[in-house]
């Protein structure tokens, strides 16, 4: 069921991208029903009409993780880039553009399930995050949940981005390295410039050998997030089942592992795509 979620601040990272924090109601302590399990919301928006050409739809949706713990009380917080409205599209403008006070309409998401369960602790000794753009979001909610607790899993992200300006929540990031120096590793890779200290390229093996932990390790995950095209270069496109009796969507499939990981000697076990 939708709830609403009043707008607290805004924060600017890019031109066209910002943290928002929204305030949970005062019957939900937390945004989830376990602190310990990434979360996921559902943002509703109904496009203006003068913005609507024939055939589009009047009712659009769009799935955010919050970069925030799951643990956190009285608010959660998004990183939203605000992309233009488009035919199907238009939701990252519509909540970027709200003011201070303002409430967004969102349905909390089922629990994602990661080879057979939703938790994230005591699972892996090593992490492998491979983000692009946006896609960063889930990961580092998945970072907090693992480097917050007494789980000893060292964590390797590798955030690829076309240029150092568009690298969301660096600050954040960081921050998060310099606090757990001995767990959290980072890596940046620039595919439309080429810089001192960041990595260049979409990602290949010899990336995988410098940024990620090696396949040989046991209990390895490595998680993979962003556009289509990014996590079909990474591991391969993600299918879905055929669509339910009313109309929607069938779920996502994983598929096989194929792409750069594949490649780097991982197996279909040791990946996921998010």
């Amino acid at each position: 069921m939708a709830q609403s979620y009043k707008l607290l601040s805004k924060t600017k990272l890019t031109n066209d991208s910002f943290i928002l924090r929204y305030a949970l109601s005062s019957s939900n302590a937390i945004l989830g029903s376990d602190s310990r399990i990434p979360t996921c919301i559902k943002i509703n928006y109904a496009p203006p009409k003068d913005l609507l050409s024939q055939g589009d739809k009047k009712q659009l949706s769009k799935s955010y993780s919050p970069v925030s713990h799951p643990n956190r009380l009285g608010d959660f917080e998004l990183i939203v880039k605000s992309y233009k409205y488009r035919p199907g599209g238009g939701v990252g403008k519509y909540i970027c553009d709200m003011q201070i006070g303002e409430s967004i309409e969102a349905t909390l998401k089922k629990e994602r399930i990661m080879h057979g369960k939703a938790q994230v602790l005591g699972r892996w000794k090593h992490v492998g995050l491979v983000g692009g753009g946006t896609g960063i979001a889930p990961l580092l909610q998945i970072a907090r949940i693992i480097l917050d607790s007494n789980d000893e899993t060292k964590i390797y992200l590798l955030f690829i981005n076309r240029t150092e300006e568009d690298i969301l929540g660096r600050t954040i990031i960081d921050q998060m390295a310099r606090d757990y120096f001995n767990k959290f590793f980072v890596h940046y890779s620039l595919t439309r410039e080429e810089k001192d200290n960041f990595l260049h390229g979409p990602g290949d093996v010899a990336m995988v050998q410098t940024a990620l932990p090696d396949p040989t390790e046991d209990d390895t995950l490595i998680l993979v997030c962003g556009k289509d095209g990014f996590v079909e270069h990474w591991a391969g496109p993600v299918g879905r089942a055929p669509s339910k009796p009313d109309g929607s969507k069938g779920g996502k499939i994983q598929g096989p592992l194929l792409g750069i990981l594949a490649e780097a000697g991982f197996t279909a076990e040791q990946v996921f795509k998010y």
